[in-house]
């Protein structure tokens, strides 16, 4: 069996000359890393957007601001009884 790698895309060469992918051994820290920096990227857009809806005013803008604050809440509501619940069964190290 061949194996080749070129430019990231790793393949294995059999008996009868067909590509198969293999499994290139993965780095979590960079996967979290790249997963970190999309995510600041996506928000940064939705938190864009939704300025421009509110800064555009009328009807539309009062209900995103009720929107925002209502989901912020409940967020916020959410998250205290998480870290509630982690603490009082122990498990004090997943609150954060």
């Amino acid at each position: 069996m061949l194996h080749c790698t070129i430019i990231g895309l790793s393949l294995a060469l059999g008996g009868e000359g067909t590509a198969t992918p293999m499994k290139a051994p993965r780095n979590p820290w960079f996967d979290i890393s790249m997963d970190m920096a999309r995510l600041g990227l996506e928000s940064q857009s939705v938190i864009g957007l939704r300025m421009a809806k509110a800064a555009w005013g009328g009807p539309a803008a009062r209900k995103e601001a009720e929107l925002m604050i209502s989901e912020k809440t409940q967020a916020a509501i959410e998250a205290q009884g998480l870290f509630a619940t982690s603490l009082m069964s122990g498990k004090g190290h997943l609150a954060p």
